[in-house]
Formats: structure tokens, sequence, C-alpha cells
């Protein structure tokens, strides 16, 4: 943390501009052997930028940000460049020779803003996922944890913790030594109402879903055209289709995008007893084993014949031949596009119910491990009469809190979460 470090923190090169980031105590004098002058802090001004020989490397807009009112709470240089590849070359390598200076590790600013407060570590996390989300549903959950949402939550928990166990404290305080197991007035409803909040927090649905998308199980017997589905549903000849029974052997998937939906579609052996053959028998095992890991399981076979809870869909229905369903979940025919527009459409009403709703924050594991924690030692005072014991109930919640925004952490798990990061930011 003593070093001042520099790194591209733009897209990848070539580009119409490049963005160079120099943080820590040396970036003022960095700036200053580049550009030969001092700036204005929080103003942008146009610069030649010259190496330690005065050649000109480059003409850049450079802003100049002292601490610790920045983005990682320590001085803080942009230079704004021309985005070719051998310019952004030129200025880091005319950096790297500075008493002081040396190239970012991933996700070192992100860790610098954290260790100085700048931002906690949910909004971290937040982060992370907000740089790798693909769908908008994704975008709309990282920047919910990005902007603060949970980290408020947890600071409001926290304060509702402390003043809690204040009572508690001067309840041990003032009470006679033989009697001290009468609880504060009101304590007990603020305890449950607290308690409630944490349980809401912890049935929504989790990040990961997000990340993983819904899982949507194509099934049926062989040759009841899952594949020409599975590739009507994807755009894309993902699947080999044939007439010939048995062609699929294995599973395929397919991540998609259906109106900013993340979607996992999964393409199975058709189902059914009496092969003979020991590699389409493997595949038959795969696909019963992914119907137990399905969010939902779109069934082509005979009505009623799927697993429990499959949406039955009547495929084929241009074939003069089909056999039609009662009351579907959808009716198509993946040759002629028929009904497949209205499958997509109602699989992303089921799969937005199972995802957070757009702008709420999301709890990915870790965060939904230590909000477990804080209710369980909030129920552990129920029906509690030692307020000695109440009052350690209370402090584990409040470490499970701190331990939520990263106010007590360990070096390990900070490495793992920044380590996702992309050098420069």
């Amino acid at each position: 943390m003593t070093d001042t470090i520099f790194a591209v923190s733009s897209g990848a090169a070539p580009a119409a501009i490049g963005v160079i980031r120099i943080s820590g105590s040396v970036a003022g004098k960095a700036l200053g052997l580049l550009a030969g002058r001092d700036f204005a802090p929080r103003r942008a001004s146009l610069a030649k930028l010259s190496d330690a020989g005065g050649n000109i490397l480059d003409e850049a807009l450079v802003l100049w940000f002292p601490g610790p009112n920045t983005a990682t709470g320590e001085d803080l240089a942009e230079l704004h460049c021309h985005g070719g590849r051998a310019v952004l070359a030129a200025v880091q390598n005319a950096l790297a020779v500075i008493d002081g200076l040396r190239a970012a590790e991933p996700g070192e600013f992100t860790r610098r803003a954290f260790a100085n407060g700048r931002i906690d570590l949910a909004e971290s996390e937040g982060l992370a996922d907000l740089l790798s989300a693909e769908t908008e549903l994704q975008r709309a959950a990282a920047m919910a944890n990005a902007s603060g949402v949970l980290s408020g939550h947890v600071g409001s928990w926290r304060t509702q913790l402390l003043v809690l166990s204040a009572q508690i404290e001067a309840a041990l305080d003032f009470s006679d030594e033989d009697d001290v197991s009468e609880l504060p007035e009101g304590f007990t409803w603020n305890i449950a109402a607290l308690t409630k909040e944490l349980d809401d927090w912890l049935s929504r649905p989790g990040s990961e879903k997000l990340g993983e998308g819904y899982r949507v199980v194509l099934a049926g017997p062989p040759n009841s055209g899952k594949s020409t589905l599975f590739n009507a549903l994807v755009e894309s000849e993902a699947a080999i289709t044939s007439p010939i029974a048995g062609t699929t052997r294995d599973v395929i998937e397919r991540p998609v995008s259906i109106s900013g939906v993340p979607f996992l579609f999964v393409d199975t052996a058709g189902l059914r007893e009496d092969s003979d053959d020991e590699i389409e028998g493997i595949g038959i095992d795969r696909a019963k084993s992914e119907l137990s890991r399905a969010d939902a399981v779109l069934w082509l076979g005979e009505q009623n014949t799927g697993p429990v809870g499959a949406l039955e869909i009547a495929a084929r229905i241009d074939d003069d031949g089909h056999e039609p369903k009662a009351a579907p979940f959808a009716s198509v025919s993946a040759v002629t596009g028929e009904g497949v527009s209205g499958l997509k459409s109602a699989l992303v009403d089921l799969a937005r119910a199972s995802f957070p709703k757009p702008g709420e924050a999301a709890l990915n594991a870790r965060q939904r491990g230590l909000l477990s924690d804080a209710r369980d030692a909030l129920g552990g005072t129920q029906g509690q009469n030692d307020l000695l014991l109440v009052g350690e109930e209370l402090r584990r919640a409040r470490v499970a809190f701190d331990r939520l925004i990263g106010r007590t952490t360990t070096e390990d798990m900070l490495d793992a979460l920044f380590g996702r990061f992309c050098i420069g930011k």
C-alpha cells in the first residue's frame, strides 16, 4: 500500500481514448515529471507528455485529484491518452522508471479504495459483479450492491443492535445482583421485528442464480423434437438434429439472454427404457440427472408422462400427425417458428419470479451465510432470561454484520475477491 501504482483503466487497445490511472503518494510527482508542470485539482487540462529524455509521447487530457477524497482515498491522477497500443505502452514505460511507481495488480485500485474506507466489502463485491454482468438483470442487481443498498441496510441493522445491546448493558448495570433476568421494555418486539427483516432478505433469490441463469431442461422420448426446439430457443445449430432415434447422446448446454434475463438451456438424450446401446444408456442417465437440477423442465413426450411439475409442450404443431395436448404450457413448431416467441416470453415471465427484482440487491453465498449467522444469533435470544447470554448473542450478530461489510475480514478472502477484478480497476 506504500507504492504508487499505475495501469490502463480503460478497455483494450486500440481505442479512441486510453485512460491510464495513477494512485498513491508519488502520483503528483509522476504527473509533474511527465507533463512538466502542476495542475489545478479536479479540472481537465491539455498537456504534452514526455519521457525522461524529453521525447514527446502523446498529447493527453490530464486530471489531478489530491487525496483523500478520491476513488481510492489516495492522490490520484488520470491521463486520457490516445488509445493506440504504442502510445499506452510508451506512457507506461515512462511511468515505470520513476522511483516509487510500479504496475498495478488485478483489482488493486479497488482494494485500496476498500482499505482506505471509500467503499466497504459488500460494495466491492457488487462492483465485481457489475464488471462481469452480461444481462440487464445481472447489471441491475450488481448496481444495487455497488451503490450501497445492502451496506445501508446492514448499517441500520447494526445500529439497532447497538441500541439493543446498550439496553441490555443498562439492565445489567442497574439490576440487583440477585435478579438480572428482566428484559428492557419493548426489547422482545424489537428483536422480533429485526429478525423478520433478516428473514425477508434471506428469502430473496440469491445472486448466484443470476450468474448461472435460469436452467431450462428439454426432455422427452427419442425423436420428440427436443434438439430442434433447443436450436430454435438458443438461435443456433448447437445440437445435431436427425429423424434417427438416439441422435442426442450427451447433455448440451447453451447460455443465452432473452429480454435481459439469463437462461441456460439444456438439451438431453431421449428418455427410454429399452435401449441396448451402452453409450446411449449413459446419455439417458445424464438426462435423468439433469431433471433434478432444472429450474424448469419442458416435456415434449406424451402428456402426463413426464417428471412431476414439468411444463407440457405440444411440439411439431406443423405436423399433421402431431398429438395435441390439453392446456399445454406452449404449442410450438420449431421448424416454422410458430409459438417459439410466445414460449420464450412465457419462460421470461417464469424466470423473473425466481430472480431478484430489477434494482433489488441480491445476496451472494458469503453474504447469505453471514446474514444467517446474525439471524441465528437473534433467534438465540428468544426465550432466554439470562441477560448475559442475551448480550452475547447480540454481540455474535454484530460480528456477523461487521464481517459482511468488511469491518473484520481475512487476507485470503480479500485476495480471492479482488483477484476477480481486471488490472486497472
